[in-house]
């Protein structure tokens, strides 16, 4: 088994180290391997302890485990990872893939909605990813139930795409099981998280950046407000992706979610021609390089730190304050991250940990 797999596995696996870190050990460091041997100083100069590493035989074990299910992994910056997804800043490095990978090669629209739906916005979901799939598009939702059951169902035939919140041998909801197999023999699962591992409430929103990650565009059919369908439609705008909804009745409360994202200025869409006609135009955006990192001195560091708060600020704003070069500047908040004493959030802001 390769080396720098097992090594990867060990590295995303460790505690406090989310996909934004591990970007930037890779970058600073070229391996994953040297990446792990070189946390412990980075904790220290961070002034705080050092995250508990993976064991090489977890890591071991786990990669096992996913060659026996007829598995395989997707790794971040290597040729079968899908490029939209690797657009993302919080990307997850490693993705366990179950299926067709042909269906990552095309095109995709996220297909996505309530749980608890009703049955006009099934109907409709399943009818537009049918037709979706016959203009060559690939439909990716959550495998969840309601209208992301839907979906796949509609899209079975022509190409359909899974995410799920745990392990790609865990079967949530458990009614789903038999159509998540189907999609094992013909379309793809995908799991960011290891197999067998059970989904928590916490998972789901980093399955929804997939989601949204994957596709050109998201569309919403029915969903309530501050619901999980309305935070891949966020991801997706995050991500400058297109971000379309149906509309509904007002009276339906299933409705209110894309009735308001249309009047924020997502698209209307009525049928599969208008998702066409609203993705088409859109080319991935070229990635510009990560700065490279530098080693950040004491006093680049101490500036950094007394910038921070409580309150998430932008990377870019630290960078800007500080006069320091961008490369230190990341270099001093990898080390604070890797000393467990900063708090990543959405859209590149960063604060200091609270006590």
């Amino acid at each position: 088994m390769a080396d720098d797999l097992i090594a990867r596995i060990r590295l995303i696996r460790s505690s406090s180290i989310g996909p934004v870190t591990y970007r930037q050990l890779l970058a600073r460091f070229g391996s994953a391997a040297a990446a792990l041997d070189a946390i412990p100083d980075l904790a220290r100069r961070g002034g705080g302890k050092a995250p508990t590493l993976w064991a090489q035989g977890a890591a071991v074990r786990e990669a096992e485990r996913v060659e026996q299910l007829g598995a395989r992994y997707l790794v971040l910056g290597q040729g079968l990872y899908p490029p939209l997804l690797a657009q993302l800043d919080d990307a997850p490095p490693l993705i366990v893939a179950k299926g067709d990978l042909g269906l990552l090669d095309r095109p995709a629209v996220a297909l996505v909605g309530a749980r608890n739906a009703s049955a006009a916005a099934c109907r409709f979901a399943r009818g537009l990813a049918h037709d979706l799939g016959a203009e060559g598009l690939v439909v990716v939702s959550g495998l969840a139930r309601g209208v992301d059951a839907a979906a796949h169902d509609g899209a079975m035939d022509s190409g359909t795409v899974g995410v799920v919140a745990g392990g790609v041998d865990v079967f949530y909801p458990p009614e789903n099981e038999a159509r998540q197999r189907a999609m094992f023999e013909r379309g793809l699962v995908l799991a960011e998280m290891p197999p067998g591992k059970e989904p928590r409430a916490r998972h789901f929103p980093y399955r929804n950046r997939i989601i949204a990650g994957l596709s050109l565009g998201t569309v919403v059919v029915e969903a309530a407000p501050r619901s999980g369908s309305l935070i891949t439609a966020r991801l997706a705008a995050e991500a400058g992706r297109e971000v379309m909804a149906v509309p509904g009745s007002p009276l339906d409360p299933r409705a209110r979610g894309c009735n308001q994202l249309i009047r924020d200025g997502a698209t209307l869409v009525q049928n599969a021609a208008d998702v066409v006609e609203a993705v088409r135009p859109n080319r991935p955006r070229v990635q510009s390089p990560s700065e490279p990192f530098e080693t950040a001195d004491e006093g680049a560091a101490s500036d950094v730190e007394s910038l921070l708060g409580p309150s998430p600020v932008p990377v870019d704003e630290i960078i800007r304050l500080s006069g320091a070069p961008a490369g230190a500047v990341q270099m001093a908040l990898l080390e604070l991250d890797l000393a467990g004493r900063l708090d990543r959030h959405a859209g590149n802001k960063v604060s200091l940990r609270q006590d």
